[in-house]
C-alpha cells in the first residue's frame, strides 16, 4: 500500500465510526464559550450594580438589548446557516460574539452595556441553528436527541465554568479584564472549528461505515432549499416557537437573575457564589444528557418516535413544578439551590428534546431555519419578561416567590400546547 494511503488509513483508524461524536465535541465546545460569555454579567451583576450604581431596571433593560438581537437575529441566523453552510456560518457567528464580550470590557454606563449586550445576542443567536443543522448531517435521526443533549449540555458547564472563573480573574486583573479572558476562548474554537470541521461529503476522516450509518434512517430527506413560506405553515413549526416562547424565558431567568437572588436572599458575595451556582448547572448539565437519554431510551425499546418524545418532555414538565414552592423554604439556602437545581436539570432535559422536533418533523435543508424560528419566539418572550421581571422585583423590594411559581407551571402549559398543534410527531410533507 502506498505511503499516502497509508497514513490516511491510520488517521481514519483513530475515529473508526465515531467521528461524528467529535464534531458533538465541536458543538459542546462552542456552546460551552457561549454560556461563558452570556454568564458573566449575571456573576458580576452585585458587583456592576454597586460600583456603577444600576437599578433592577437598569439590569433589565441590559438584558432586554441582548434578547433583542437575539430575537431579531434568530430567523435570519437560521436562513445564513441553511444558505452559507455552518462551517462558514458557525464561524462568522463565533468572531461577532466574541468581539461583542471583549466590548464589554470598554462600556461604563447601562447604554454602553447594552450596546455590546447587543452585539453579543447578534452572534449569540447563530449557535443553536448552526449546531442542530450540524446535528442533522451528522447523525441518524434515532441519535439525534441524544447528540442533541450531549452538545446542549455544554450550556450548563459554560455556566459552571464561568462562576468558577470569573471571580478569580476579577479578583486579580479587575471585572473589565473578565470580559476580555472570556472573549479568548471564543477565538480558540474559532482555530480548532476551520481547521477541521467539513461536511460529511466533504471529510477525508469519514469512514465508509460511518457514512452508511448517518444516512441509515435519512432516506427520503429534502436537501433543497425549502422557503420560508412554506416553513411557517407548517404546525410543526409553531409547536417549536411555541415551546420556546413560553419556556426560554424560564431559563434566562435563572441565568441572568440566580446569582442576584442568591446575592439578596442569602448575601452571597462575589465569592460565596460559585458553589450555589456550579450545583444547579452541573445538576442542569445532567439534565441535558438524560433528557436526551429517556427519548432515546424509548425508542431502543419499541416506542414510537412521537411518544418516546412527548413522554420525556412530560417527564421535565413535571420535574420542573416543585420550583414553585420555594418561597417556603424557610431561609434554607441548599434546599432553595436543591429546588432550583431540579429545575434546571428538568429544563435541560425538555430543551434536550425539544430541539429535536424540527429535524424530527422537517428536511435537513428547512432544519436551520425551523430553530431560527423557534429561537426568536423563545428570545421575545425573554424579551418581553426580563423588563417586568425588573419591575416587579424594584416594585416588589426583590420578592421573587410569584416568579418562581410562574416559572413552575410553564412547561405542562407548553406540553399542552404542543401537543395540541402538532398531536403526533412525524415528517412533514413540503
Amino acid at each position: 500500500m502506498p505511503a499516502g494511503s497509508l497514513a490516511a488509513t491510520e488517521r481514519k483508524s483513530i475515529f473508526g465510526t465515531k467521528l461524528r461524536w467529535s464534531i458533538c465535541g465541536l458543538l459542546f465546545f462552542a456552546t460551552t464559550v457561549n454560556y461563558v460569555d452570556r454568564q458573566v454579567l449575571g456573576i458580576l451583576k452585585p458587583v456592576l450594580e454597586k460600583e456603577l450604581h444600576w437599578s433592577e431596571q437598569d439590569y433589565s433593560w441590559i438584558v432586554f438589548s441582548f434578547q433583542l438581537a437575539y430575537a431579531l437575529m434568530m430567523p435570519l441566523a437560521g436562513r445564513a446557516m441553511d444558505w452559507l453552510g455552518t462551517r462558514v456560518g458557525y464561524a462568522i457567528a463565533v468572531a461577532v460574539w466574541s468581539a461583542a464580550s471583549m466590548l464589554h470590557a470598554l462600556a461604563s454606563t447601562p447604554f454602553q452595556f447594552a450596546a455590546a449586550r447587543f452585539g453579543l445576542g447578534l452572534g449569540e443567536a447563530s449557535n443553536f441553528p448552526a449546531a442542530i443543522k450540524t446535528i442533522a448531517d451528522w447523525f441518524p435521526r434515532r441519535e439525534r436527541s441524544f447528540a442533541t443533549g450531549i452538545f446542549n449540555s455544554g450550556s450548563n458547564i459554560g455556566a459552571v465554568v464561568a462562576p468558577l472563573m470569573v471571580p478569580v480573574v476579577a479578583a486579580h486583573f479587575g471585572w473589565r479584564a473578565s470580559f476580555v479572558f472570556t472573549g479568548g476562548l471564543d477565538v480558540i474554537w474559532l482555530l480548532v472549528w476551520l481547521s477541521f470541521y467539513r461536511r460529511p461529503s466533504e471529510h477525508k476522516l469519514l469512514t465508509r461505515e460511518e457514512r452508511l450509518l448517518i444516512e441509515s434512517d435519512s432516506e427520503g430527506e429534502r436537501q433543497e432549499a425549502v422557503p420560508y413560506s412554506k416553513v411557517i405553515r407548517k404546525r410543526a413549526a409553531w409547536a417549536f416557537l411555541a415551546g420556546k416562547f413560553l419556556t426560554d424565558p424560564v431559563w434566562w431567568f435563572y441565568l441572568f437573575w440566580a446569582p442576584g437572588f442568591l446575592h439578596d436572599q442569602y448575601n452571597l458575595d462575589l465569592t460565596h457564589l460559585g458553589l450555589p451556582l456550579i450545583i444547579i448547572y452541573v445538576a442542569a448539565d445532567f439534565g441535558s444528557i438524560g433528557g436526551g437519554w429517556i427519548s432515546k431510551g424509548l425508542v431502543s425499546r419499541g416506542m414510537d418516535l412521537s411518544r418516546a418524545r412527548k413522554t420525556a418532555m412530560f417527564i421535565c414538565a413535571a420535574a420542573v413544578v416543585p420550583v414553585a414552592g420555594i418561597m417556603f423554604t424557610g431561609g434554607n439556602l441548599w434546599l432553595t439551590v436543591a429546588l432550583i437545581s431540579l429545575a434546571a436539570s428538568a429544563h435541560q432535559g425538555w430543551s434536550a428534546n425539544l430541539f429535536t422536533i424540527p429535524s424530527d418533523t422537517f428536511p435537513r435543508a428547512a432544519v436551520g431555519s425551523v430553530v431560527g424560528m423557534g429561537g426568536m419566539g423563545g428570545a421575545i418572550g425573554g424579551m418581553m419578561v426580563a423588563p417586568l421581571i425588573g419591575l416587579w422585583l424594584d416594585y416588589s423590594h426583590k420578592s421573587y416567590g410569584p416568579l418562581f411559581l410562574a416559572a413552575g407551571s410553564m412547561y405542562l402549559i407548553a406540553l399542552f400546547v404542543i401537543h395540541l398543534l402538532v398531536p403526533r410527531i412525524r415528517q412533514v410533507e413540503i
